[in-house]
Formats: structure tokens, sequence, C-alpha cells
């Protein structure tokens, strides 16, 4: 993992490049292109199952932030506190099962811990939930990947336990597959995602 200055570096510079062009101007591209509803990962629907208050059924207006300085300060230091913060463990060695989300138990926890913690320190911090949202993906070695989606006004930024910088969607290594609904928790929605990417065989 790259070093805490590194990623905000990094991220300085990524947040150089957004700002230099305004949201009515945007390229295409920064934000993923959305289809019809998918069926939530079967691991969500075990987290929600265990974790009713965190899954909501309510509905509620999308939100898109405003990514000023501040803000984006705030995103890349918390998105580097906990991917120090959380040891990597798989479930099979924690839970002894392949596939099982919840927090972070004592510390160590595989993709979905980092990205279900992370959205949980954001809403505590006053980030809409509507613009937090869990995203699955397949990674470079086309396994399941699971990293946080922001919705920004500079479009879609990727929270990642893999990668420490936080970077726009396209300028990941990933397949993007699906995502929580910005309209509610427990619904999701598929992602068309055709760039050409290294990833390969990647199948919904």
């Amino acid at each position: 993992m790259k070093t805490l200055r590194t990623t905000f570096i990094a991220s300085a510079m990524t947040l150089s490049g957004l700002l230099s062009a305004t949201s009515a101007h945007a390229d295409p591209g920064r934000f993923m292109i959305m289809k019809t509803s998918a069926k939530a990962p079967i691991g969500h629907v075990q987290f929600c199952r265990d974790n009713a208050w965190a899954c909501s059924k309510e509905t509620y207006d999308p939100v898109v932030v405003r990514l000023d300085e501040a803000r984006w300060n705030e995103l890349i230091a918390i998105n580097a506190e906990i991917n120090q913060r959380i040891r990597p463990m798989t479930d099979a060695d924690l839970f002894g099962r392949e596939e099982h989300w919840t927090y972070p138990v004592d510390g160590y926890g595989d993709c979905e811990e980092y990205v279900l913690e992370k959205q949980r320190v954001l809403i505590e911090a006053g980030w809409p939930k509507s613009a937090l949202l869990i995203t699955v993906a397949k990674d470079i070695q086309n396994s399941g990947h699971a990293v946080l989606t922001v919705r920004t006004d500079h479009g879609d930024m990727i929270l990642d336990n893999q990668i420490a910088a936080v970077l726009p969607w396209y300028s990941t290594p990933y397949r993007y597959i699906k995502r929580q609904s910005a309209r509610s928790s427990v619904k999701w929605t598929g992602i068309s995602d055709t760039r050409v990417t290294t990833v390969s065989s990647v199948s919904n």
C-alpha cells in the first residue's frame, strides 16, 4: 500500500484536475452509466438481515456532493485512516465461510468490511447516504471486489482498499458490475461499463 504522504499527493493532483472543469462542462464518462435494476449481492442481503438498522427501506432523493477543497481533504483523510486501521483478512479465515459482509471485526476484514466502514464513518461525518454507494466490480485478477463510489459534482469517485489514492472511477483498473441505488440502500442497479480494461471474461 502506498504511504499516506503519497496518497495525499496523488489525491491532490487528482483534485487539481477535477476542479479545472466545472460540472456543467464535465467530460463524458465522469459518471457511471446505470442500467436497469439488479439483484443485491448475497453478502449484502445477509448484511442487511444482520444489521437492519443500516438498511432502511426508505427512499430518498439522490444527492450529488459538491466537492470543494474541504470535502476533498475530508474524503481522502477518512479513506486513508480506514485503509491503515483495518488489516486484511479473508472471510474464510475470519468467519469460516467464503462470503460474509459485516463491519470490521477486531480491526480485520476484506474489501467489503473496508467499504462498509468507510460508508458508516462518512455518514456519521454528515455525508448523504445517497452519495455513498457500495459498488461491486471485477478486479485485474477477474475476482469479485467491492469499493465505495462517492457521487460528486466532479464525477463518481472511488474509495478502495487496494489502491491508496482516491480516483475517478474511470481511472481505476476495474470492470464495474453493479452498485447500490442512489434512491434506496436496499436496492441495486446494474452498471454499463463498456471500457476496454485489463479485465477479461467478465460476467454479470
